[in-house]
């Protein structure tokens, strides 16, 4: 399988579980999820993730503050599964894990910074990959 294939077969499946595990355990999905690796970083941007009720609040300081700490807090708390989901799908381990979101847009970026330069090993060749995108190759 060639090496932009593979990755975008990898980034695809990111996104996806990245989509589940919002609905799973926040209840509710983004509108779009896209996912990008570079480097030793997987970027993910999530978009339309605030609710109607989420931006009235935004309108003031202090809503946004609220909101903002609230769904940090949140995704936080289900840091270790999205850790799990990216080690499952790439077979790296995550390093650290940083995120934001925008309550004018309504968007998140989360990065995901590996132990190792992913990106250099699916050009390579060297990629060993996680089982699900071993299982999503073979159905290819």
């Amino acid at each position: 399988m060639a090496a932009s294939k593979l990755k975008g077969f990898i980034e695809a499946d990111i996104s996806n579980a990245l989509t589940k595990w919002e609905k799973d355990y926040l209840g509710r999905g983004s509108v779009s999820v896209k996912t990008d690796i570079l480097r030793d970083m997987i970027i993910v941007s999530l978009r339309g993730i605030l609710s109607s009720a989420e931006y009235a609040l935004c309108e003031t300081y202090e809503g946004m503050l609220s909101v903002k700490r609230t769904r940090t807090s949140l995704v936080e708390s289900g840091v270790e599964d999205l850790k799990d989901i990216i080690r499952r799908i790439t077979g790296e381990e995550v390093k650290s894990f940083f995120t934001d979101l925008s309550t004018r847009t309504g968007e998140r970026i989360m990065v995901f910074r590996l132990h190792s330069d992913l990106e250099r090993k699916l050009e390579s060749g060297e990629f060993e990959g996680g089982r699900e995108v071993v299982d999503a190759g073979r159905d290819a």
